[in-house]
C-alpha cells in the first residue's frame, strides 16, 4: 500500500526530473537476488548526480557515475527520519517494487494451478501443453482470474457433447445463456475447439500438439472448425455444401433419401440427425472428388452403379460426416480425383482420414491418362505434393508436367462402376 512520502524525501528524489533515475534504482531491487551491497550508477546527468550526493554525502562535483554503500545509505535514511531504506523510499514515492524472479515464479504457480484444476479430461490434458496454455494466456489477456472464467465457460459446453444434431446457437444458449458465445473468434468457441481437436487426435491416433496447430493439406479455416463442431454433433451452417452420392444401399428395415439411379443429396443436418444405416459391410464404396463424375455414373449406369459418393474438393463437414458414416459402418473406401496437386493434397487427406484407398491413382495411372490425353502445353506447375500411396506418382507428375482432370478419365472409371 503506498504511503505518503516525507517532504524532504520528496525535495530529494521525488522531482519529475529524477523519474529516469528512479525507475534506474528500483530496477536494482527488481533484479538483484539478493541485492548487492553496493549499487554502482553510471552515465548520472548533473540533476541526478546532486540528487544521490545529498541522498549519501557524496562529494558535490559532478561525475558521471557514482558507487553507492546500500547499507550506509539506509542508515542514513533512517537516523533522517526521511525513510527506513533506499527501497522503502522508493516504494514510497512510485509504488510497491515487485522482484521479477519471483514474480515470474508465482505467475506459473498460479496458471499451473489454473490448468490442473480443470475437470474436464480433454480440456485438461489439452492445457498440459506448452502451446495451448499459451493460447488460454492470449484468450484471457494474462489475467489468471479471466482464464479461470473461461475454463468453467468451456466445460458446460463441453459436458454437453457430444450432441446429435444440435445447432451451435441453441447449445451456446442453454450452456452461455448467449447464442453468439460459441461463434466463430469468440473465446469459449476457441478454447472449446481447441479442447476439442486435442480429443479426436487422442483417439485418432495423433500428435499432442495436432490441437493447435494446422496442416497445409486441410480445409479452409471456416470449414475446418464447421468439421470439429459436425464431429461433436454440433451443426454450424448445416445446410451447407451438402453431400452427394449415387446408389448408397441402406439396411432393409430404413428407408431415407436417395432414388436409386439418382445423384442424391444429404445436408449435415440431415447426417447427424438422423444418421443413415448404411448396408455397406465389407463391401467397396467408391470416392470420387468431382460431382460430375457422379452426373455422368448416373447417366451411363443408373441403378446400376456400384456406391458412389463425392467430396466435391475438398471435403467439407457434410461430406466428411458421410465419408465417417461410411467407413464406420464397415465400407472400404476407394478414393479417385484430380492428377493435380491440389487433387494430390485432397486425396492425402481422404485417405489419412478414412482408411480409404487410392482407386486407379497411382503413377502408372497417371502416365497411362497423361499418354493418352492431347496437351498443348504443361500446365501442372512445380509445386509438388507427394502422394501417401505411391511415392513414384509425384515424379511421374513432375516429368510430364500435364494436370488430368478427373473428367478426363471417366470411361475408365465408369467400367469399375458397372456392377
Amino acid at each position: 500500500m503506498n504511503r505518503t512520502p516525507d517532504a524532504r524525501l520528496e525535495k530529494l528524489l521525488g522531482d519529475e526530473a529524477l523519474t529516469a533515475l528512479r525507475r534506474r534504482l528500483r530496477r536494482h531491487f527488481e533484479r538483484a537476488e539478493p541485492p548487492s551491497a553496493v549499487l554502482r550508477i553510471s552515465d548520472l546527468d548533473a540533476a541526478e548526480h546532486e540528487a544521490i550526493a545529498l541522498l549519501t554525502g557524496a562529494s558535490p562535483r559532478y561525475t558521471k557515475s557514482l558507487r553507492i554503500d546500500l547499507a550506509r545509505l539506509d542508515a542514513t535514511l533512517r537516523e533522517a527520519g526521511v525513510a527506513a531504506s533506499l527501497r522503502d523510499a522508493l516504494e514510497s514515492l512510485d509504488g510497491p517494487i515487485v522482484h521479477r524472479a519471483t514474480a515470474r515464479a508465482e505467475a506459473r504457480a498460479r496458471w499451473s494451478a489454473v490448468a490442473a484444476d480443470c475437470r474436464h479430461d480433454a480440456l485438461r490434458r489439452l492445457l498440459q501443453t506448452p502451446a495451448a496454455l499459451g493460447l488460454l494466456k492470449r484468450l484471457a489477456r494474462q489475467d489468471v482470474d479471466e482464464a479461470s472464467r473461461l475454463i468453467a465457460r468451456a466445460e458446460t459446453v463441453l459436458q454437453r457433447l457430444p450432441a446429435r444434431g444440435l445447432a451451435r446457437a441453441q447449445l451456446a444458449a442453454e450452456t452461455l445463456g448467449d447464442a453468439h458465445a460459441l461463434d466463430g473468434g469468440q473465446p469459449v468457441a476457441t478454447l472449446v475447439i481447441a479442447a476439442l481437436r486435442h480429443g479426436f487426435a487422442s483417439s485418432d491416433g495423433a500428435g499432442g500438439n495436432a490441437a493447435v496447430e494446422t496442416s497445409n493439406e486441410r480445409a479452409p479455416d471456416d470449414e475446418r472448425i464447421r468439421d470439429v463442431w459436425a464431429r461433436a454433433g454440433v451443426l454450424v451452417n448445416e445446410l451447407a455444401r451438402p453431400a452427394l452420392f449415387l446408389n448408397l444401399p441402406l439396411r432393409a428395415s430404413q428407408t431415407w433419401l436417395g432414388t436409386p439411379g439418382e445423384p442424391c443429396y444429404a445436408s449435415l443436418r440431415q447426417l447427424l440427425r438422423s444418421p443413415p444405416a448404411f448396408e455397406v459391410a465389407g463391401r467397396e464404396v467408391f470416392v470420387c472428388e468431382n460431382p460430375n463424375v457422379v452426373a455422368i455414373a448416373a447417366d451411363r449406369l443408373g441403378d446400376r452403379c456400384a456406391p458412389l459418393a463425392c467430396t466435391d474438393g475438398m471435403p467439407a463437414a457434410a461430406q466428411r460426416a458421410l465419408l465417417a458414416q461410411l467407413a464406420s459402418a464397415g465400407a472400404r473406401l476407394r478414393y479417385h480425383g484430380d492428377f493435380d496437386w491440389a487433387g494430390v493434397r485432397i486425396a492425402n487427406q481422404v485417405m489419412r482420414a478414412f482408411d480409404a484407398k487410392q482407386w486407379r491413382l497411382g503413377a502408372d495411372d497417371y502416365e497411362a491418362a497423361a499418354s493418352a490425353a492431347p496437351h498443348a502445353r504443361p500446365n501442372l506447375g512445380n509445386a509438388a505434393v507427394a502422394a501417401s500411396w505411391d511415392a513414384a506418382l509425384a515424379p511421374a507428375m513432375l516429368r510430364r508436367g500435364f494436370a488430368i482432370a478427373e473428367e478426363a478419365v471417366a470411361a475408365t472409371l465408369i467400367d469399375d462402376l458397372r456392377r
